[in-house]
């Protein structure tokens, strides 16, 4: 939004709420998570947060109270403060305890009973189960990004105007209060399909919960911003490069961006009014490439690095991890899964992608955050595809990244100081290995350890001295 956000004395909040709205007609988001004050990040509590997410899709319907509470510890230890969920993937959504989500299909109506017991199973609905996923990531300090509806059913028709207006307030009303919870309207879906509903959705969410941020998750190989950027309820724009090649790209050609998800950015990026943006669905590890057919060759951890490292040091404000078993947290691997699946979910959580994803956290967090901007005039010879060579810097750090371990040729003096401190950073293991000092001017080439090929990545780090 266009306004800046601040965390601040209650009765402070409220006197500054009653103003904005008065000025700006729209509400003042004020929950501890808000958008930094240049627009471009988040923050909780004055200090960077920087959005590591994993899909956790399906969580609501298929785990068990204890299964939830094994993912939700695995996702703790390994650094994620973002589960992106979808409470009803379908109006005929039912839970692990055989619970229905809605009443007769209808979104506006869903099935709740008086009482939260979970020992009784007449006291225990699957609203309440939700409740239960969001209370235990609270305590965890994850934030649960829920998708209200899964994209399919407004697009088939299974979702009216009203029964859209009567679940979303339902939602608003139930999780206002709740400090982690983030709402991303749609699911895999594009905006321009029943546009109004997904407008009525994020209007009435905006409207009746004040506290939580709102995006769009949209359909592959597009963003939120080509339909909702100048919505009053779109805090953030959120982008999905999808599970395709270059070479199987068959979006338009004004967007063939490929895998070069740094793309995405860039456009949002240079957007007014200024909004986060960050890549909320990227090919997931464990996922054949095309998605739907299980002969070709799968993502593994180097792809997602690559499109993590590509999408942060374009500008994004974080970064979504996904894994194709945990996404459907799949449990009956006698069959196939969906997209090709045999693993079950729980052994898909040890996979090295997801224990790799928190470096990348670690490193924007162990510099100055919110004065990073992406600079790729620092890369004297720039690259295509996987040659691209990324780069982001503050006022005295930079940073570079190489997906292949190509050699890097540096413009220095884009940072402070007469010298700096080169160093690597190994995205696979977060071990840094220092280089030495050099002349902050001219061109410094610097040579990647190992011999150049997919998956040696690596990021230059300069320091000032």
């Amino acid at each position: 939004m266009s306004i800046r956000f601040f965390t601040i004395a209650l009765g402070a909040l409220l006197a500054a709420a009653c103003s904005s709205r008065n000025v700006q007609e729209e509400p003042v988001k004020s929950a501890e998570l808000v958008v930094s004050e240049n627009g471009r990040f988040f923050e909780k509590g004055g200090e960077p947060f920087f959005w590591l997410g994993d899909t956790g899709w399906l969580i609501s319907e298929h785990l068990s109270r204890e299964e939830v509470d094994e993912y939700l510890n695995d996702r703790e230890q390994k650094g994620f403060n973002v589960v992106q969920i979808s409470v009803l993937h379908g109006v005929g959504a039912v839970n692990y305890y055989g619970d229905s989500a809605v009443v007769n299909l209808s979104a506006g109506n869903p099935d709740t009973v008086e009482g939260n017991n979970p020992d009784d199973a007449a006291q225990y609905d699957y609203w309440d189960h939700v409740d239960y996923i969001v209370e235990q990531a609270a305590e965890k300090d994850i934030y649960v990004a829920i998708v209200p509806v899964w994209g399919n059913n407004v697009k088939n028709g299974k979702v009216s105007r009203e029964e859209a207006m009567n679940y979303a307030t339902f939602l608003a009303e139930r999780y206002q209060d709740d400090p982690n919870i983030i709402w991303l309207n749609g699911g895999d879906v594009f905006g321009s399909d029943s546009l109004e509903i997904w407008k009525t959705i994020g209007k009435t969410l905006n409207e009746k919960d004040t506290n939580h941020l709102i995006t769009f998750h949209p359909r592959g190989r597009t963003q939120s911003s080509k339909w909702f950027h100048n919505e009053p309820w779109l805090d953030f724009n959120m982008f999905q490069s999808g599970h395709r090649r270059y070479d199987q790209d068959t979006a338009s050609n004004e967007l063939r961006y490929g895998e070069d998800n740094w793309r995405y950015i860039q456009a949002d990026y240079a957007m007014v009014p200024i909004k986060p943006t960050l890549d909320g669905e990227p090919s997931y590890e464990g996922i054949p490439q095309g998605l739907h057919d299980p002969k070709e060759p799968f993502w593994n951890d180097a792809d997602v690095r690559r499109y993590g490292y590509w999408s942060v040091f374009a500008g994004g404000a974080g970064y979504t991890y996904g894994h194709n078993a945990v996404m459907q947290m799949q449990k009956d691997t006698s069959e196939t899964g969906a997209f090709g699946n045999k693993k079950h979910w729980k052994e898909a959580l040890k996979d090295p992608g997801a224990g790799q994803m928190v470096h990348l956290k670690e490193l924007m967090l162990s510099r100055p955050y919110f004065e990073r901007v992406p600079d790729q005039s620092l890369v004297a010879e720039q690259g295509e595809r996987y040659d691209y060579l990324a780069a982001t810097r503050g006022k005295g750090y930079a940073f570079i990244y190489t997906y292949n371990g190509r050699d890097i040729k540096v413009n220095m003096g884009k940072i402070e100081g007469d010298k700096v401190k080169a160093s690597w950073f190994n995205p696979r293991t977060g071990e840094i290995s220092r280089l030495g000092e050099y002349q902050n001017q001219g061109v410094a080439e610097f040579n990647p350890p190992g011999e150049k090929r997919d998956g040696n990545d690596w990021v230059l780090i300069l320091d000032k001295l």
